[in-house]
C-alpha cells in the first residue's frame, strides 16, 4: 500500500476482510467483530466517511487498552411489553446497537413498538447504520447516542453537549429505505479530523476555537457549534439536549460532560456510553399497505419538486437517503476510496498485526 494517491480503492469484501481479521487478532469474538465490520463498511459504502473505515484504528487501540471488552456478556432485560434496558458489558458499541435492535424488533413484532436503553456501551459509528438496520426488515427505526463534551451551548464558550447523533429510517417498498442519519452539531468532530488529515478547510459556521470565535482551521478547532451556528445553535443544542436525556438518563449512565474523551488519553477505563433505540412496526399504527402507499406518495412528490435556480445546474430535490444510496452504488461498483491518511494507517496495521494488506483495485 505504497501508494498514496487519492484514487487508491478497496473492494468492500476485501476491506471486510481485513477488518474481521485485525479485529480479531486485537482480542474481538467474532460477533463484536462482525458487528464492527458491518457498521463500518456500511458507513463507508455510503460515502460517510468520517464515521467509515477511518475509525478502525481507533477501536483497536482501545482494545489493546483494555478500555473496550472484545468479548463482552451483554445482557438484555425485558422491563415491559416493549421496553428494555442491555448492559453492553463495556463491549463494542457497534454489538450493543444491533443487539438492542433485534431485542426492539422482536418487541415490536409482538406489540407494535420496541424500545431499548443500552448502558456500559461505547461509540458505536455511524447512528444511521442501526435505524437502517430496522428499516431493511420493514420496521421503522430511530437511534440516539450521547458522546463526551465537544459541542457549544448556544452563546456558550466552552464545549458541553456531545455530538449527540439522531438517526431514523422508514421502509420504503421496492426502494432503499428513507435515511436520516444527522448530529445534532454542525458537523460531526469526526469530520473535523477528517479535514485535517486531509488538509482541507471548514465550511464556515460549524467550529470554534479555544475562544469559542468561529474556526475554518481544523488544527485549531477546540469545539464544534450546534446545528444552527452562532445565530441559530439554540436548536441543535435543544436537540443535543434531547438525545441526551434519551441515551443517558434512560440508560443510567453519566451525562456526556462527564465522560471520559473519546480519544484518550486514558485507553484502560471503560466510559459508559449510552444509547437508545426505537422500533416501530408500521402494520400497528394503520391498515396493511396504508403506511407503503403514503410513503410512494411523499416522496414522489418530494422528488418532483423543483431545484432552486441558485443551486448547482446538475442539482435536484432528494430524500434523504438518496445521495447515500448513490454514492453505495458507485462504490459498490468501483470500490470505496481510502484517502492517504487511511492509506498509511492501514498499510501500518496490516504491518502491526501481520494481516494480509489491503488489495487496490485496478
Amino acid at each position: 500500500m505504497s501508494d498514496t494517491s487519492s484514487s487508491f480503492r478497496v473492494a468492500r469484501e476485501d476491506l471486510s476482510r481485513f477488518m474481521q481479521a485485525v479485529l480479531a487478532v486485537a482480542g474481538a469474538d467474532k460477533a463484536s467483530a462482525d458487528a464492527v465490520t458491518r457498521a463500518l463498511v456500511t458507513a463507508s459504502r455510503m460515502g460517510t466517511d468520517s464515521h467509515g473505515l477511518r475509525l478502525l484504528p481507533h477501536y483497536l487501540l482501545a482494545l489493546k487498552g483494555g478500555r473496550i471488552n472484545g468479548a463482552p456478556d451483554m445482557q438484555f432485560h425485558q422491563r415491559l411489553a416493549a421496553t428494555g434496558f442491555l448492559d453492553a458489558d463495556d463491549g463494542l458499541g457497534h454489538l450493543a446497537g444491533y443487539t438492542a435492535m433485534e431485542h426492539a424488533m422482536a418487541m415490536a413484532e409482538k406489540v407494535g413498538m420496541g424500545a431499548v436503553a443500552v448502558g456500559n456501551s461505547s461509540h458505536f459509528g455511524a447512528a444511521g447504520c442501526y435505524a437502517l438496520a430496522a428499516a431493511e426488515r420493514g420496521y421503522l427505526g430511530m437511534a440516539f447516542c450521547n458522546s463526551d463534551p465537544f459541542v457549544l451551548l448556544h452563546e456558550g464558550a466552552k464545549p458541553f453537549h456531545g455530538t449527540n447523533p439522531i438517526a431514523f429510517a422508514a421502509p420504503v417498498t421496492g426502494e432503499s429505505p428513507y435515511l436520516l442519519d444527522m448530529a445534532t452539531s454542525s458537523v460531526p468532530w469526526n469530520r473535523v479530523q477528517q479535514f485535517g488529515a486531509i488538509g482541507r478547510e471548514l465550511p464556515d459556521q460549524v467550529a470554534a476555537d479555544a475562544a469559542g470565535q468561529v474556526s475554518r482551521t481544523p488544527n485549531d478547532v477546540a469545539a464544534l457549534l450546534p446545528l444552527g451556528g452562532s445565530a441559530f445553535g439554540f436548536k441543535g443544542a435543544g436537540l443535543g439536549g434531547m438525545v441526551e436525556v434519551l441515551s443517558s438518563m434512560l440508560s443510567g449512565m453519566q451525562h456526556g460532560f462527564r465522560l471520559l474523551p473519546m480519544g484518550g488519553p486514558d485507553m484502560s477505563t471503560p466510559r459508559g456510553v449510552g444509547h437508545f433505540f426505537l422500533v416501530m412496526k408500521p402494520d400497528a399504527f394503520v391498515d396493511a399497505g396504508t403506511f407503503a402507499r403514503g410513503m410512494a406518495e411523499y416522496l414522489a412528490d418530494l422528488r418532483a419538486q423543483p431545484a432552486s435556480n441558485s443551486s448547482q445546474i446538475s442539482a435536484q430535490v432528494m430524500a434523504p437517503g438518496d445521495r447515500e444510496w448513490r454514492c453505495q452504488a458507485q462504490r459498490d461498483a468501483e470500490g470505496i476510496p481510502l484517502d492517504s491518511a487511511n492509506q498509511l494507517a492501514y498499510a501500518e496495521i496490516a504491518e502491526q498485526y501481520q494481516i494480509a494488506p489491503l488489495i487496490q483495485l485496478d
